[in-house]
């Protein structure tokens, strides 16, 4: 609804049928992504062929026209529109630049115009035209305009010194420079500088930094726990900050559907707040263009684009997805005028993706949502105040990304309390008790109704079907489901439940867990219409859309449409709880099944837990006071009332106070200086009540005769110390010593004269110093920042802080800490001191700096401030000998790296040899049998050729991995898995029993073969490795399932189990496949990447262990080749 063109989502989520885990997790996002992308195609192919203005297309009723297929050059064509549409927004101009050359290679049309470069009417030789392709850009501005566009072609990462200021060579005009980098050279966005504009100057430009700092303190000093407060405050300030009529809040949820939770407005304007729109109303071209540029600005959207001229050298049309200036897609411009909005600014709300998203360790970022601006007439704001803007985003991101994770940890907090309830109901009364009694399963997660089926009886509870209807489900469960032990749908009607019509829209949605084979859990939810309240007018689906087709209002009304006879889909967090219920159950409802004593046997195997954790306690306690006494840092403990009961050899050092003298002293009354009493008071009433203060400063006493008089300055953290029943029983100091930096750093505020001779003093104990003025320029760099950072004085002096020296001369690791430093240096500047804040660096070699960074004020002889002064606190030894020993670790890795490039690069040869020998026998007559076993050495040729490619496993971490799609016989894959764990069977002296349909040898499928030859081998020989030895076997069953998607489009669900007897795969090897970030054996690392690949080619693994046997249970999903193949029903 807020940018790109529009869509309206084809369908909602389908039947996700569960497997052991209750359901399938397969790649939501990506197939969403696709079927997305394929929706948006179909519907700007519509739209284009609507006419120029698009009057006839009618919006609201494209959720009809779903199911027709897209032809690949109509995805084709929507792309290249969306990202190379080869037009900008008239409110500047552009030009695009080699990179090396510094010529022009495309401009706009009105650039000449814009520029005072207007060519000459009759063209000479002497004098030629001043803009055309192939002019030098240089030439195009003023010396000193050109200089700076020198120094920023220069810049590692270019986007940081945005915006340039530059002045027309000839016309003199001022213009803000936006620069980025494309695969062609880099693109110059020129937007018109106002001379009376106050943004223009960097004064200016600081103060739209100050402001928004304003707004991020304002976030900050927040309650906790409070999202709609939080989204409703960031609308307030951003209308503030920028004007607009209207600012709201989009929040994309978990099926990508979004939704209005905030808005600020004028108020005369129609309220949007609450409205609810299909998942492509954004398109997922949109979105991407949101992660690369994350601020965008449409001026007017009755304008007329302009037109980019470029080199007819060139390959394809300019890539325009960084540029401030792209113009809209015709059919958003639409959008807005219909809705009144003439102007918008869209904003990017940017998260740390969920632990699913995780790849190797790292999170991936996530597009939560945007805040949107509209006006109600033309409204262009100057870069560095959108530039502010981008920095509230990102501060807003982080507080939102806070407050999520607070709400995540209270609802699994939740969950495991009523987890722990309904067990206690199932010790001490019967299973029933978890249906009638409080809590009840229906307590576990959000729904409308729940019921428990056992042993042909029915308990519900809240709004659910009658016991005719669901012992109807209860078979219909069985006779189609009874492989699965769950499912979970927000439509029974799609699920395929041919009693769904008589349910009504009291239970449409359903998540179902199995606790035997004819005992059933059921939850329930109501349509989604029940849900939605939106407060703007005409929201009734039968209402009238006053001919605006393409209009809040006809969003909605689509939306309503799309989720008719649905509930809200089951989130992730809502079946792991189900999933984690059901799987207590199963063990509880066994016993009482077996008739066994099962609150004899939980308590007895309670006690034997108990003993065993008891010992292990015992041995972890020792071992965490043995490193306590011997620690470097000081540590001291004291109980409840403020007597010491612990102080290790490193105070003891310190304060020449023994351990035996120390115990049972006041640290209030005793052991520290009268100006740190009111400070350790409020840090052990803090720790007493569970609220731990970190890097507080408090001053100890000493008592050696030859330290007498002197103090110690320890920096500390206060830990709250709890007993086994976790109650608090103490509070536990852990400390840093900054004696020898707080002496220098006394002496240096307190001195009156010539501060400098301290400040560039080489003395080891001057920590580094930087300071700024008002305006955030860089006034001192002492020569402690000089030998710590590489960079000099001359090199740094007149220079930004923020984003000129720390982000450009000393790179950052990411947006957020620039946002995070930028805050702290503004708050300094207002008078907000800040004390230790963690900071890190890259310096001119590009080795990473940690530090503690302290900011206070810096004020003149009148008492005005005049800007910040910094200093650098750096990582104590001990913190650097670790990250030496981290290094040399890199370094070891990197070796390892380098013998395995030696490896796969030799290896190469003996595959080609093996290549040219498969084709001189394929030219010889061979048997049948002896064609298929050339023909399985080729496929396994060709696995090891892929796999050697893979080195770089990052492709395959960030989802990235190319894929070969082609058509292939399902047979061939069988016989080249097979035929890698042969030799180890013989080995192990295993049975190998295949349960594989004939039909399935000659099945043609569509895919890339190599890939699930590789993850099916890799599954396999697994199994055959952990096997029971000898007489022990491995079977193989093959089952496939025709899936109708449309009349031309078939799948083949195929699902793979790979079983053996006894144990299996040891539980190591299971938590580096499925869990850890970090692998701990080659075998775990193997399985972890073909899960991996496994989720890239649409498909899951799942492993299960049962009494006798345990299996892999693999399932993919691929395509039919359309032409006339044998398939299976």
């Amino acid at each position: 609804m807020s940018s790109g063109n529009r869509g309206t989502q084809s369908h909602h989520q389908a039947q996700s049928s569960g497997t052991s885990n209750l359901r399938v997790y397969h790649t939501d996002s990506m197939n969403k992504a696709i079927a997305q992308y394929t929706m948006d195609a179909r519907l700007h192919a519509v739209y284009e062929q609507s006419g120029e203005s698009g009057k006839s297309f009618d919006y609201s009723q494209s959720v009809r026209t779903t199911t027709q297929s897209v032809p690949e050059q109509q995805i084709t064509a929507y792309l290249s529109k969306i990202q190379r549409g080869g037009h900008i927004q008239p409110f500047g101009c552009m030009l695009a630049v080699d990179e090396a050359t510094f010529r022009v290679i495309a401009f706009s049309e009105n650039a000449r115009e814009m520029l005072g470069l207007t060519p000459q009417s009759v063209p000479s030789l002497e004098k030629p035209e001043i803009l055309l392709v192939g002019t030098d850009v240089r030439t195009l501005f003023t010396p000193s305009s050109a200089v700076l566009l020198e120094k920023a072609f220069g810049a590692r990462e270019i986007t940081l010194l945005n915006p340039v200021w530059i002045h027309s060579k000839n016309s003199g005009k001022p213009f803000y420079a936006i620069l980025h980098r494309i695969d062609v050279g880099i693109v110059i966005d020129l937007e018109p500088a106002r001379t009376e504009d106050p943004a223009l100057s960097i004064a200016g430009a600081v103060q739209s930094q100050k402001l928004a700092v304003r707004a991020i303190s304002h976030l900050q000093s927040l309650p906790g726990g409070d999202i709609n407060l939080l989204c409703e405050t960031v609308v307030e300030n951003v209308r503030e900050l920028t004007g607009y009529d209207r600012v709201m809040v989009y929040k994309f949820h978990e099926d990508e559907h979004g939704e209005v939770v905030a808005e600020s407005k004028r108020s005369d304007l129609e309220p949007y707040i609450g409205l609810h729109y299909p998942a492509t109303d954004i398109p997922q071209a949109s979105r991407f263009l949101f992660r690369q540029n994350r601020v965008r600005m449409i001026v007017d959207c009755h304008a007329t684009p302009v037109l980019v001229i470029q080199d007819e050298g060139l390959m394809q049309p300019l890539c325009l997805v960084g540029s401030t200036l792209r113009a809209p897609h015709g059919c958003h411009a639409q959008y807005m005028a219909n809705m009144g909005s003439i102007a918008s600014l869209a904003m990017a709300v940017i998260i740390n993706g969920n632990d699913e998203e995780a790849i190797g360790g790292r999170n991936l970022m996530r597009l939560w949502g945007l805040v949107v601006c509209h006006h109600t007439s033309a409204r262009c704001i100057p870069f560095p105040l959108r530039y502010a803007c981008e920095f509230l985003m990102q501060a807003f991101g982080l507080q939102l990304n806070m407050e999520l994770q607070l709400a995540a940890q209270l609802s699994e907090k939740h969950v495991l309390r009523t987890q722990t309830l309904l067990c206690d109901m199932l010790l001490r009364d019967s299973p029933t008790g978890i249906v009638t009694q409080s809590p009840s399963i229906m307590d576990l997660v959000k729904c409308d109704g729940a019921a428990l089926y056992y042993q042909g009886k029915y308990y519900p509870t809240g709004v659910t079907p009658t016991e005719a209807q669901i012992k109807d489900i209860a078979e219909w469960l069985l006779a189609n489901h009874a492989d699965s032990t769950g499912l979970s749908t927000d439509s029974l009607a799609d699920a395929g439940y041919p009693g769904a019509a008589s349910l009504g829209d009291a239970v449409c949605g359903m998540a179902v867990a199995y606790i035997t084979s004819r005992d059933f859990l059921f939850w329930f939810r109501s349509h989604t219409a029940k849900e939605i309240k939106w407060g703007g007018a005409k929201h009734h689906p039968e209402d009238k859309d006053d001919g605006q087709r393409m209009h809040p209002r006809s969003s909605f009304k689509a939306f309503l449409e799309v989720v008719k006879s649905r509930s809200l889909p089951w989130e992730n967090a809502e079946m792991d709880a189900i999933h984690s219920l059901q799987l207590i159950l199963r063990d509880s409802f066994k016993d009482a099944t077996d008739g066994s004593n099962s609150k004899a046997v939980m308590h007895a195997q309670l006690g034997e837990l108990e003993l065993q954790g008891m010992d292990e306690l015992s041995s972890v306690a020792r071992e965490m006071v043995r490193l306590i006494e011997t620690a470097t840092a000081p540590i001291f403990a004291v109980d409840v009332d403020g007597c010491i009961n612990g102080w290790n050899a490193k105070v003891a050092e310190l304060t020449g106070l023994s351990v035996e003298e120390a115990m049972g002293k006041s640290l209030v009354h005793d052991l520290v200086y009268k100006e740190s009493e009111e400070t350790v008071d409020k840090l052990l009433h803090h720790a007493l009540r569970g609220e731990e203060d970190k890097n507080v400063e408090i001053k100890l006493r000493t008592f050696d005769s030859q330290q007498h008089k002197k103090a110690v300055f320890v920096v500390v953290n206060a830990c709250s110390s709890r007993d086994y029943t976790n109650n608090i029983v103490g509070v536990c100091f852990v400390g840093q010593d900054v004696t020898g930096q707080k002496v220098v750093m006394d002496k240096f505020i307190h001195i009156q004269g010539d501060y400098k001779a301290i400040v560039h003093s080489p003395n080891p104990l001057i920590p580094p110093i930087f300071a700024s003025d008002e305006n955030t320029v860089c006034s001192e760099w002492n020569t402690a920042m000089e030998k710590l950072t590489g960079w000099s004085r001359g090199d740094i002096i007149g220079k930004m802080l923020v984003g000129e020296i720390f982000g450009g001369s000393c790179r950052l690791k990411g947006p957020d800490a620039l946002t995070k430093f930028m805050i702290v240096l503004h708050n300094a500047i207002g008078g907000q001191d800040t004390d230790k804040f963690p900071f890190s660096f890259f310096d001119q070699n590009g080795k990473y700096v940690q530090a503690l960074l302290t900011a206070n004020k810096r004020v003149n002889i009148e008492g005005q401030i005049i800007g910040a002064f910094c200093f650098l606190q750096i990582a104590s030894p001990e913190l650097q000998q670790a990250l030496k020993v981290q290094r040399q670790q890199e370094k070891k890795c990197f070796a390892r790296m380098k013998e395995l490039a030696y490896i796969c690069q030799e290896i190469k040869n003996p595959l080609s040899g093996i290549r040219f020998t498969n084709s001189l026998l394929e030219a010889t007559d061979l048997t049948e049998d002896q064609k298929q076993f050339l023909e399985t050495s080729a496929a396994c040729e060709k696995q090891m050729s892929k796999i050697i490619r893979d080195v770089d496993l990052d492709s395959i971490e960030d989802g990235s991995l190319e894929l070969e799609r082609a058509e292939f016989l399902l047979g061939s894959v069988i016989n080249a898995v097979v035929s890698q764990v042969m030799i180890l069977l013989r080995e192990r002296d295993l049975q190998l029993i295949r349960d594989i349909p004939e039909e399935v040898k000659t099945l043609a499928v569509y895919g890339d073969q190599v890939r699930i030859q590789q993850v099916l081998a890799d599954f396999l020989l697994n199994m055959v490795r952990y096997a029971p030895s000898p007489d022990g076997w491995i079977e193989i069953q093959v089952c496939p399932r025709l899936k109708q998607i449309s009349e031309e489009v078939k799948l083949m669900h195929i699902e793979f189990r790979m079983v053996c007897p006894g144990e299996g795969l040891p539980p190591n090897l299971i938590q580096d496949m499925f869990h850890s970030s970090r692998w701990m054996t080659q075998e775990g690392l193997g399985l972890s990447m073909c899960r991996k690949i496994l989720k890239l080619i649409n498909g899951e693994v799942q492993y299960i262990r049962e009494s006798e046997r345990c299996y892999f249970l693999i399932s993919i999903e691929l395509p039919i080749p359309r032409r006339g193949s044998k398939s299976v029903d």
